[in-house]
């Protein structure tokens, strides 16, 4: 980065106190307009922290070839999903973007490559917990995308450029889930709250020990950990924002795990905050 770029960051937002990080176990979007426990815990925890002057999110159903930034004015509030009630598709979360902050950010991950995005919006990993966090929408939001193309170290060290936001005012939120197979859920138990099959207890009680110990390697190189891992991460989407999280995290920083819990068999719900 260069003292060009620094200004930039400066001249849009004032230092602040080094926001705090999230990672949030989004779940159903069903999450968006029920009433349970897991959605109380997104609610409580935007009382933990200073109200944001804007927000990152990375969401695990925005995976694109290559690095793409939300540039608009006012992104569209996106339904990704089928099969759910007309109560879910009439929800709008209509907070503005910042193409500023989207812009900074692009200039912030050099000389990795990132490009400016005017056709995605806010898909329901952002939208569906923001709008507890923030009912009002009244939060500038933008979004940056996974590169499906990558490792989960690239996704890790890219995070880490990132970390400057953190002193402007800015929460960086990554929204999927840690355990997260769908071929597997028991359907009779999906609403079942601490029920999980061997291997997602034991994934669940992996993650959250090496999420603890701040292990992170293990966390990163989760394809090699074993059997366990690979059915509760068949997929790397839901992964690898809780990867851009743990990233962003400075020495000295606090860990707390909220929403901790295993539901259906197959997902944990498990949430992150550091700082």
């Amino acid at each position: 980065m260069n003292l060009t770029d620094l200004s930039n960051i400066a001249s849009l937002y004032k230092n602040t106190e080094k926001m705090p990080v999230l990672f949030l176990g989004h779940g159903s979007p069903m999450n968006a307009i029920e009433e349970n426990q897991f959605v109380q815990g997104f609610r409580d925890i935007a009382k933990e922290i200073p109200t944001p002057k804007a927000i990152l999110c990375i969401s695990a159903h925005w995976f694109t070839q290559g690095t793409l930034v939300t540039s608009m004015q006012n992104p569209k509030t996106i339904h990704d999903f089928g099969g759910f009630p007309k109560a879910l598709f009439d929800v709008q979360y209509p907070a503005p973007g910042s193409p500023e902050l989207a812009q900074e950010t692009i200039e912030l991950i050099k000389p990795l490559l990132a490009e400016e995005d005017y056709n995605w919006g806010l898909d329901h990993g952002a939208w569906s917990v923001l709008k507890h966090l923030y009912p009002d929408a009244d939060i500038p939001v933008i979004q940056m995308s996974i590169d499906y193309t990558q490792p989960p170290q690239y996704h890790f060290d890219l995070a880490k450029k990132l970390d400057k936001l953190r002193e402007k005012g800015i929460l960086i939120i990554g929204s999927g889930n840690i355990v997260h197979n769908l071929r597997m859920i028991d359907w009779k138990n999906i609403n079942t709250v601490d029920f999980g099959w061997d291997w997602a207890v034991e994934a669940y009680e992996k993650t959250n020990s090496w999420i603890m110990d701040g292990n992170f390697q293990n966390l990163i190189n989760y394809q090699n950990q074993g059997t366990f891992l690979q059915y509760a991460v068949p997929t790397p989407d839901h992964f690898l924002p809780l990867i851009y999280t743990l990233g962003l995290k400075s020495n000295n920083e606090d860990i707390k795990l909220f929403n901790n819990h295993l539901i259906g068999g197959s997902l944990s719900m498990t949430s992150v905050k550091i700082g």
